[in-house]
């Protein structure tokens, strides 16, 4: 998951920052700098992923288009 992917979730999902931080189990602070581009642990980026994704977001591979994201039907 790239910054702008989870930039993007969050969009579709109209859910803040907060709203992330409490369903993936981290801090605010946490998602603030995955949004930056700092590097996260594994783990960190796994839950944070499975908590959007569980919310209803696919995500998408690069596939020459570039990285994105869709809501689930």
């Amino acid at each position: 998951m790239t910054p702008a992917q989870c930039r993007m979730a969050r969009s579709g999902l109209s859910m803040g920052v907060r709203e992330l931080a409490e369903a993936a189990g981290v801090s605010t602070n946490t998602i603030t700098r995955l949004e930056k581009g700092e590097a996260l642990k594994p783990r960190t980026l796994e839950a944070i992923q499975s908590a959007l994704e569980s919310a209803g977001v696919e995500f998408i591979p690069e596939n020459g288009g570039g990285p994105g994201v869709r809501l689930k039907k």
